[in-house]
């Protein structure tokens, strides 16, 4: 490891703010780890951690510090990256964190990129998109999968659109819309929804709807998990609005029907976003091959 250890360290004491967890997690005593801090603030002539009886919190030096030492991480697996594909092709880890919305739709991606580098493990975390930017700032994942907004640009995000996402009800075949071709947003309020929990971006880009209908919503149940969403409308006793995106993998549950949502008739765009960081990462190149593929691919599928 060509890092020193103490930058290693101070990383994972920001990460776990605890001096055991950190020790345990860097498999030394908390008394090496508080030496190593020790020493790396007398060698940069600065202090980087709070001092009180337990750790409070880094200063902003300390802060800085981190910031630099993740990007030493991050530069250093790189160039393990590069040499490693050099001689064998790409290999190492890929980490990438989805909105729980997407995750049908990621196979598109994963697979096309695991074709091309079959070495390379793949792991897909299910994530908030406030999850997903925050392990994003803190190298904790490659890439995330998320909604596309205008101010990801300013977190200093590159944004590749994917795909877009048009929103339906589903609801119990012989409910109140038994026989109907579609729904209105105002209409879908009519009935007990399932929607969501408000946190979940999700959730945000649906209340966004019915707030410039000038409509507010009441939904009886709210759960982070697509799975127990279908649960519950297949119960019989609630409708969810969901992305069509949803049953392209797993189909229409039987019981339920899917109604476009009209009055209006709205889409979100779905994308890949990587960090602004130079020089980028031969993992981070190739997965950005591979979405600008995927991109063109939807883009002539509409």
């Amino acid at each position: 490891m060509m890092i020193a250890r103490k930058y290693l360290y101070l990383i994972a004491l920001a990460r776990e703010k605890h001096f055991g967890r950190a020790a345990l997690a860097c498999h030394i005593s908390p008394s090496t780890l508080s030496a190593a801090i020790s020493d790396l603030e007398a060698e940069l002539g600065v202090a980087v951690v709070e001092r009180g009886k337990q750790f409070t919190g880094l200063t902003p030096e300390g802060q800085c510090v981190v910031d630099h030492a993740h990007r030493m991480v991050a530069g250093e697996e790189g160039l393990r990256q590069e040499l490693a594909s050099l001689r064998n092709g790409l290999s190492g880890h890929l980490r990438l964190g989805v909105i729980p919305t997407a995750l049908t739709v990621v196979a598109s991606l994963t697979s096309a990129f695991s074709r091309r580098h079959p070495l390379v493990t793949i792991d897909v975390l299910s994530l908030s998109t406030s999850e997903i930017l925050s392990r994003l700032q803190d190298f904790e994942i490659d890439a995330g999968i998320v909604y596309v907004e205008s101010g990801l640009a300013a977190r200093q995000l590159l944004t590749i659109p994917l795909w877009n996402e048009n929103h339906v009800l589903l609801t119990p075949s012989d409910g109140p819309f038994e026989g109907r071709d579609s729904v209105t947003w105002i209409e879908a309020v009519q009935v007990p929804l399932c929607l969501l929990t408000p946190d979940m971006q999700n959730r945000k880009t649906i209340d966004a709807v019915f707030a410039q209908l000038d409509c507010t919503i009441r939904p009886t149940l709210e759960t982070n998990s697509l799975i127990s969403m279908l649960a519950h409308v297949c119960s019989g006793a609630w409708s969810a609005i969901l992305p069509h995106s949803v049953f392209d993998l797993i189909g229409v549950p039987a019981g339920v029907q899917v109604l476009p949502l009209t009055e209006p008739a709205v889409a979100w765009a779905t994308g890949l976003v990587v960090p602004q960081r130079e020089p980028r990462s031969p993992m981070t190149e190739a997965l950005l091959v591979e979405a600008h593929g995927l991109n063109d691919s939807f883009a002539k599928d509409e």
